[in-house]
């Protein structure tokens, strides 16, 4: 039976790994080429210790459930750290950089569609919408994973999560060992402007290390801690945004059952109007975004560890052959479309684009991030100022992608949905096109 003290246990014995994993991180060179993450790494020890294979850690057989609690921590603070920007500089690469990132986006989840009626359907008389692991783990990572995992688990088909994590655990390891090779090769054939050797690059991005003189704040305190700490303030305003993102959730399913609204989206509308109310109250100056996306970024290094932990090998085992012919299929096309798409739609610094768009499509964010230091160690490609406003007409979609598609594969649109990705990736492409953003 299942108690808080085993929550400790597995909060505790998961900490350990992942201090073990920041050491390996900040001393062994191999895995600083590779920029593994130490929650990967803690994860992936989980999972190699505790019950599923060796035995060795005694975790209980709730990491899938703490997965799904903290991606809805995840979501809940994203409204309160996203922040109203104007496009500055030209707008023509910032709209380049939104048709390029959404159609790749649409057009990968159409891939897995297609794979999934194909593949798991057809060959292997499984669910199609286990297609949809490949975009979930590739272009989501380990939180959209865990999101998706969690929508499709209320339909019933617990697999989900399994094979979505462990794509996107194998999306992260290709899109460094691929995006290395790639970035050799390009700087062999000139395609790179301004190439970073591994050797040049500053310790702290290696080793993950902040050297003393570039520490920063990680938020100012606007309360005494004498009355109430600034961080259980925060805190509190992302939790109580997450239970009443569970309420909702809960409140629809009862009076429509067929209708299983995500937990995770439904705190992001909760989210949103939260921070409506703050602002209007004018108490939103006491909400402090640098210490909210701190809270974040450790719901986040959790959520990778715990879901990397929680893998049911034995269902990855039962659908290794359509499960690699699925990300294989997935590493080939996208790679296609990003430095494809990429070299004709980047006015400036194609490859320098490309390169971080292939982190993010494979991997995460910090991958992409990762390559793209290489290749461009002076940000001079200004790739993540574009990306950053491009994200803010992505991220909408990107959430209504992973909210609707359990709904439209469990009530038999899974095709509709398929053929909706794939025409709005082309819409997408097109609109690029008309407003002269394609190029030979």
């Amino acid at each position: 039976m299942f108690t808080p003290w085993m929550l400790l246990v597995d909060v505790g014995l998961v900490s350990i790994l992942l201090l073990l994993g920041k050491l390996l991180r900040a001393n062994v060179r191999f895995i600083q080429k590779l920029f593994i993450p130490p929650s990967l790494l803690a994860g992936l020890a989980a999972l190699l210790l505790g019950p599923e294979v060796l035995g060795w850690l005694p975790l209980s057989d709730n990491m899938g459930t703490y997965a799904s609690i903290l991606i809805a921590l995840v979501f809940s603070t994203l409204p309160l750290t996203s922040r109203r920007h104007e496009a500055e500089g030209e707008k023509g690469s910032v709209g380049r950089m939104w048709a390029y990132s959404q159609s790749g986006m649409l057009l990968q989840w159409a891939l897995g569609g297609v794979l999934g009626f194909l593949v798991f359907s057809l060959w292997y008389k499984a669910d199609p919408a286990l297609g949809l692991s490949m975009p979930a783990g590739f272009c989501g990572g380990h939180g959209t994973a865990a999101a998706i995992g969690q929508s499709f688990g209320q339909y019933g088909l617990e697999q989900m999560q399994s094979l979505a994590m462990t794509a996107a655990t194998v999306g992260i390891i290709a899109s460094v060992v691929i995006g290395m090779w790639l970035i050799s090769w390009g700087a062999g054939h000139g395609k790179t402007s301004f190439l970073s050797r591994y050797s040049d690059l500053p310790g702290e991005l290696r080793t993950g290390i902040l050297p003393k003189d570039k520490r920063s704040s990680m938020g100012q305190a606007s309360f005494s801690a004498i009355s109430l700490d600034s961080m259980t303030f925060n805190f509190a305003i992302v939790a109580l945004i997450a239970a009443g993102g569970y309420g909702i959730s809960k409140l629809v399913s009862h009076f429509w059952p067929s209708l299983m609204l995500p937990v995770f989206s439904c705190a992001f509308l909760v989210g949103l109007l939260a921070r409506w109310i703050l602002n209007r109250a004018r108490f939103d100056e006491y909400v402090s975004k640098p210490i909210v996306g701190h809270l974040g970024g450790a719901f986040t290094d959790y959520l990778v560890a715990f879901g990397v932990a929680s893998i049911k090998l034995e269902i990855v085992a039962r659908f290794v052959v359509p499960l690699l012919v699925l990300l294989a299929a997935g590493l080939l096309l996208t790679l296609f479309f990003v430095f494809f798409v990429g070299a004709r739609i980047h006015k400036d610094y194609w490859f320098e684009k490309s390169i971080f768009t292939l982190g993010w499509f494979t991997g995460t964010m910090a991958m992409g991030m990762a390559l793209l230091r290489i290749t461009d160690p002076e940000s001079k490609s200004r790739c993540l100022d574009d990306y950053a406003f491009a994200y803010l007409y992505i991220a909408p979609v990107e959430i209504a992608l992973v909210t609707f598609s359990p709904m439209a594969f469990a009530s038999g649109y899974g095709w509709h949905f398929v053929g909706f990705c794939f025409l709005s990736g082309l819409a997408v492409l097109t609109f690029s096109g008309l407003k002269g953003w394609l190029k030979k």
